[in-house]
Formats: C-alpha cells, structure tokens, sequence
C-alpha cells in the first residue's frame, strides 16, 4: 500500500502559457516526446514560413510536456537543460511545476512506471479526436507525493542506484559492440584471405539475378492480411528469414511490383533508418519483398548462397562508405550488381561456411545473454521505483 498521499497535479503544476506567433525566416528548434517515459529529443528544426501552426510556446529547463495524442503510450516528459528554449506546438500542452511541493526529478522518474501510463490512457479516452488528452483531463491525474525534503533524499537514492546501473548499461552495450565487431572482422578477414589468395573475381549481376521487389497499395485492403509473406527491410538482420511481420494477397502480389522469392533467395538492404541499409538476410520461406530489398537469386551452381551472403556482409562498412561519398546515400540494385565476388572451389566456399557458421552461432548466444541481461537490467530500475514511490527507500 502506497505511504504517501496521492495528490492530483493540478496541485503541484500549473499550465504554461508562453505561445509567441511564428515568424518567418525565423529557425524554431523543436521539441519531441518519446513514448514510455524516454524522455524528451530535439526534433528536426523548422523554418516559421514552413510551419502550419500560427504561434509556438517556447519550454523551459524542468518544464512537464505533455503529448495530446499519445500521452496514453507514456509521452509525457520533463525538459532537460539542454533542450531550454525549443519550441512546440499546442498539441503538447507545457506545464510548471508547483516547486513548493515538488520536485521536477520526482516527476521524470513517475513518468517511466506503468501506473502512470494507465492513468494517462483512462484520461485520455472518450475525448474528442483521437483520444487526445485535454490539459484539464491529465491535470486530473493523481502522483504519490512525498514531502519536498523526503523526495529529495529519496531521489538522492535513486539516482545513485541508476548511476550503478547505467554502468552495467554502458558495459553490456561495449559487450555488444565487441560481439559485432569480432563477426564483422572473422568476415572482412575472410575476403581479404580470399583475394591474397588469388581466386577468381566475377560480378555479381554476371553470375546471380538481382532485382527487386514492391509494395503493393495500401488504398487496396484486398491487397493485405493474405498468406504470401512480404518482407521489408528493417526484418533484415543478417540473418535468417522464417516468417515476416506483414503479408499480401496473391491480388496484391500480382497488381504491384512484388515478386516471389524461392528459398536460399540473399536478401540485402538498401535504404531504410539507422544500421538498415546494407543488412542481408537469406530467406527460408518463399516470400515476396518490398523495394527497399535487393533480392540476389544464384542461378549458377558454382555459388554457395550463405557465402553470398557472408562476403556481402564482409563489405558492409567499405560500401556504406562509398555511398555516403556519393550524391546519393541510398544503395542500388546496379551497385549490387557491380559488387565484385572471390569465387573459391563450391567445396572450399562450404568450408568457409561451416566456420563462420559455428561463429555467428557463438555470437548469437552472446547476443541472446545480453539481451536477457539487459531485460533484468530494466527490471531492477522498474522495481526500485516502484519501491520508491510506494514505501521510500
């Protein structure tokens, strides 16, 4: 049961109301809300002439910034320091804590627990639009409220403990990094090996079919939810492909660029967020693809499709390098196709795969006992707020 008295916001925060009309020619710097309690970011900045929106309220170092749409997934959040002075729409409501009776961090560490999140979901239903919250409804939320000096020393406690944790943090991502990088050398070494050796070099496009696939449209729902999987390019993780999150129809399929890939099919990124672009995958299944997939068929019996895949991998840095060098940053399928391959004997290429293959599967149970870990990592932090907030600490 919770020792501390639970208390509406609308005593310990007052809405604030510092709207400025937008000027333009004038560069706004933007402030965006992640969802379950990340935090606040500074979106991508914005000229006033280019804003829909006639004023904008500039936030403050400890402000409450509230999404109106999803504050129901947790976006609600306090101002960093660093973020003082952007600016946002009336679609996030800005508060000021009541700094009497609380403490800003108090608040942050509040908006991570999923009794939060609920709350702000049950205020948000029923209203107007797309179950946006009204600054008056999030107002009615109620917090545990410590007196000031004892959320001070409680907040003392718990960032001490998020600083041990944040360690393990930094340590298990540095294991992750390392994980990579240990595959990501076994794979440039082999190509390096491979051509000191002195094997033959062909193009891909010369020896493999490479094309692409497409997306139906999304106007057309008999397009969608068939049996055919469809593969898009964030699936694509160097490994695998058993099943995908997205299918079509055999309509879709036939009335759209989408083609259908046999198994053993590489498949190889080549645009999307992030580490996206250059990622392969083999798929398994037969399965259909978007266009941002570089669908690579070996049609001649001298190619090993897992060894495609492996040297392709081998080149991920070098080729991301030579994109970023160019006009355009994305990867295509005339790139693909010119990537120049060694081509060892087929038995010597199953060698070379049996080895890397034992290797990633070392790295993958790596890869499986850090995420376990970094799971109980979070769990901990959940559990030493929920105490806390409910009993102290």
């Amino acid at each position: 049961m919770n020792s501390f008295p639970l208390v509406p916001l609308a005593q310990v925060l007052t809405l604030a109301n510092r709207a400025e009309p937008t000027v333009p020619g004038v560069i706004y710097r933007q402030l965006g809300v992640r969802l379950w309690g990340r935090g606040a970011y500074e979106r991508e900045r914005i000229n006033g002439s280019d804003t829909r929106y006639k004023t904008l309220s500039r936030v403050q170092t400890d402000d409450i910034v509230v999404n109106k749409i999803w504050a129901r997934n947790g976006s609600v959040a306090v101002v960093p320091r660093n973020l003082s002075g952007c600016y946002v729409s009336g679609e996030f409501p800005t508060f000021a804590p009541v700094r009497a009776r609380l403490d800003p961090r108090w608040f942050h560490w509040l908006t991570k627990m999923s009794d939060f999140w609920s709350q702000c979901d049950a205020k948000s239903r029923g209203t107007s639009g797309k179950n946006r919250i009204r600054p008056e409804r999030f107002l009615e939320i109620e917090i545990p409220l410590a007196p000031l000096e004892e959320q001070r020393r409680i907040l003392a406690r718990v960032e001490e403990l998020d600083s041990r944790i944040a360690e393990i943090r930094s340590l298990r991502r540095q294991a992750m990094l390392d994980t990579d990088a240990l595959t990501r050398a076994a794979l440039v070494q082999m190509n390096e090996d491979l051509t000191l050796l002195g094997f033959p070099r062909k193009k891909i496009g010369r020896i493999a079919k490479v094309t692409s696939g497409g997306t139906p449209s999304r106007e057309v729902p008999s397009y969608w939810g068939g049996n055919i999987p469809w593969v898009t390019s964030g699936e694509l993780l160097d490994g695998d492909i058993y099943e995908t999150e997205q299918h079509i129809t055999k309509d879709g399929l036939d009335n759209s660029s989408a083609k259908l890939f046999p198994p053993g099919t590489i498949l190889v990124g080549l645009y999307g967020q992030g580490q996206t672009r250059g990622r392969t995958a083999q798929l398994m299944i037969e399965a259909s693809t978007n266009q941002a997939c570089c669908a690579i068929l070996p049609v001649s019996p001298i190619l090993e499709p897992r060894f495609i895949q492996y040297w392709l991998r081998g080149l991920y840095n070098e080729m991301r390098a030579q994109s970023r060098d160019g006009a355009q940053p994305n990867w295509n399928g005339k790139m693909i196709k010119n990537v120049e391959i060694a081509i060892p004997p087929l038995a010597e290429q199953l060698r070379i795969v049996d080895h890397l293959n034992y290797l990633q599967k070392k790295t993958d149970s790596l890869r499986r006992q850090q995420t376990r870990t970094a799971s109980e990592i979070e769990t901990l932090l959940l559990s030493i707020l929920d105490k806390a907030f409910n009993v102290g600490l």
